[in-house]
């Protein structure tokens, strides 16, 4: 039986660069898309252009609607690359059965494109800073790791006021690390420098500490009274950010949440890990206030030429339908900020990451 699609060489594959109808899609996992090198490729990241939709999203019920949300349409060329054929030409089936008329494969991706440094490749800057659970497992077991070199490291299951979230279940090694020692549990301003740095000298933080955030990523019930509890992922990177803003020199976040740990096959425990609190710090806190924009900057960037203050709301949210949050109730937007479209609602930001919870 005649193959469906069709297997196209490095050369064809450059000139369809320039064509504006041809889509080409890295069915790899998407830390190899970031720029993590899974299989040891001679360049990390991936070709330029190119458009990341996983293989195992192909596994969702609402695959087809990942692939139409991206602007991929039926009269386009779709050229498709990953790691092996096997499934290269199974993900080739699937586009073929959802209508797509003329798929393509490219099988040279390792041992061609990633050796010829002519070729174009693009990576996501700091992508380190999102770790795959292959990276954590090996750091968590003392193996050689890429991008890592120190012994100091600290695994945070990160939640809001419910401990009930890291007893049910977390990596093992990691603390329950509440992102209230680092907010206000009032609106969720951060809190003062001094109590950022006792608290993370508690948790067993100091500045050249790598610290590694990740959470368990649910949504809340309408009705939930704290709806930000329940999603812990979104509080490992507001955690991750004021932590950087503080002086931790290397921050991380596991790609994926707890969720791609499970996904990977890897086991939690319920056994809890107890911090080791440290004397200091080790830096004046903030060390990095560069981090974090206070409403005098702010300001300054709205009367600038060469600045943007983007709202990242929802769009009832960025007009004033609602406030989205129970425990505000002005509505609207500051005047000149511009729209970034967080998605359906305040705790969701579905457009900012993919429907494994992973980002780009």
């Amino acid at each position: 039986m005649t193959n469906p699609f069709i297997k196209i060489s490095t050369q064809d594959l450059f000139t369809s660069l320039q064509d504006k109808n041809s889509i080409i899609i890295d069915i790899r996992p998407v830390d190899a898309y970031n720029g993590w090198k899974l299989k040891g490729e001679k360049r990390g990241g991936h070709i330029k252009g190119a458009r990341s939709i996983s293989a195992k999203w192909s596994k969702y019920i609402d695959w087809i609607e990942i692939v139409r949300s991206k602007g991929i349409t039926t009269n386009q060329n779709i050229i498709l690359y990953g790691y092996n054929e096997q499934d290269l030409e199974k993900e080739a089936l699937q586009y073929i059965s959802a209508g797509y008329k003329n798929v393509q494969i490219y099988e040279g991706f390792e041992k061609e494109w990633t050796v010829d440094k002519k070729l174009p490749m693009e990576i996501l800057g700091n992508y380190k800073n999102l770790v795959y659970p292959l990276w954590l497992n090996d750091v968590l077991s003392g193996k050689p790791t890429q991008e890592f070199d120190n012994d100091k490291i600290v695994l945070c299951h990160a939640h809001y006021r419910n401990p009930d979230d890291y007893n049910e279940g977390h990596i093992f090694g990691a603390i329950a690390f509440d992102s209230l020692l680092l907010e206000s549990p009032e609106i969720w301003n951060r809190r003062s420098a001094e109590e950022i740095k006792a608290n993370l000298e508690k948790s067993g933080i100091t500045h050249d500490t790598t610290v590694v955030l990740y959470g368990r990523f649910s949504f809340p019930d309408n009705d939930d009274p704290f709806p930000g509890s329940s999603s812990g992922h979104l509080g490992a990177m507001r955690c991750a950010a004021l932590m950087m803003y503080a002086g931790v020199k290397d921050v991380r976040i596991l790609n994926g949440g707890l969720q791609s740990w499970l996904d990977e096959g890897y086991s939690i425990t319920k056994e809890p890990t107890e911090a080791v609190p440290v004397k200091d710090f080790g830096v004046a806190v903030p060390a990095c206030p560069e981090f974090i924009v206070d409403i005098p900057e702010a300001k300054e960037m709205l009367a600038s030429e060469d600045a943007e203050l983007v709202c990242v709301r929802s769009w009832p949210e960025f007009i004033g339908e609602v406030s989205g949050y129970n425990y505000i109730e002005k509505t609207g937007r500051i005047p000149g900020a511009i729209f970034g479209n967080c998605g359906s609602d305040a705790y969701h930001m579905e457009n900012y990451r993919n429907l494994d919870h992973t980002c780009l």
